[in-house]
């Protein structure tokens, strides 16, 4: 017997996992849960699928309501700008209007010149062949007396005086020249701010304003003083002085200063002012 014949006489299932496939889904359709893998895989992207469909709609859903308030403002916005723009045109046209009506005036005034002159004067009433004359009224003017002798001189005398009064005249002016040359003249003098600088801080000050001080002059009146620092332990001596400008001048002053080479770098004048 070939091996043939005997497979065919042998009672083998070679269909069993066949069956048993379709028994397992006999009882799975029975039980309800009669999905495959392959099935429920795909039941849970679209599951996915319409959570994501929910969360866009109602993000979408959001974004409209606020959209819907940003467009009312908008609109509000727009509206307020329109008053504005026609409230402007309105003062535009007020100007527009305002400005064609002086043209209007002025190019009236250019066409008539001769109203714009002034008329002449009447002329002045005539009586018997003469012309009138005005009366003109003049105000009493107030003299003010003067209580100082000069005043009381009269140099418009009359020419026919007697010897006497001329020869009072001529003493009354003898008097006044005597008194006017006996008045003291006017003096121009000027307050002056010195700065006396030395050489390093190791110079002497007090003997270099001692030094200062002994420039002597007619017009000179030396004032007070003070050490300002200047820098790195260095002071300068500030100085005040009164002169009378037509006997010292700020030239000579610095020359004589600087003429006291141990002590005195330079001389500047720090302000004048005419007293």
């Amino acid at each position: 017997m070939s091996a043939v014949d005997f497979l065919a006489q042998e009672k083998i299932w070679f269909d069993k996992p066949r069956y048993d496939e379709a028994e397992r889904r006999f009882y799975e359709h029975i039980n309800g849960s009669s999905q495959s893998p392959q099935d429920l895989g795909a039941n849970s992207i679209l599951q996915d699928i319409a959570r994501a469909r929910e969360n866009i709609q109602k993000s979408l859903a959001g974004s409209t309501s606020s959209g819907a308030g940003d467009q009312g403002e908008l609109v509000s916005r727009i509206k307020s700008l329109e008053l504005e723009n026609h409230s402007l045109h309105k003062v535009v046209d007020d100007l527009r209007s305002a400005l064609s009506k002086l043209e209007c005036r002025v190019a009236v005034l250019e066409k008539s010149p001769a109203a714009a002159t002034p008329a002449p004067a009447p002329a002045a009433p005539y009586t018997n062949g003469t012309p009138a004359q005005q009366k003109k009224t003049s105000a009493p003017v107030k003299e003010e007396e003067d209580e100082e002798d000069d005043d009381d001189i009269d140099l418009f005398g009359s020419d026919d005086e007697d010897p006497e009064a001329e020869r009072i005249k001529e003493q009354r002016l003898k008097e006044y020249a005597e008194r006017k040359a006996k008045k003291p003249a006017l003096i121009a003098k000027s307050s002056i701010l010195l700065d006396v600088k030395p050489w390093d801080d190791e110079t002497d000050m007090a003997k270099l304003e001692e030094c200062v001080r002994s420039v002597q002059a007619d017009g000179l009146l030396w004032g007070t003083s003070k050490l300002v620092p200047v820098g790195y332990g260095i002071k300068k001596l500030q100085i005040a002085c009164v002169v009378e400008d037509d006997k010292v001048g700020t030239d000579m002053l610095e020359e004589e200063i600087t003429k006291f080479e141990d002590y005195v770098q330079s001389v500047d004048v720090a302000a004048f002012n005419k007293i």
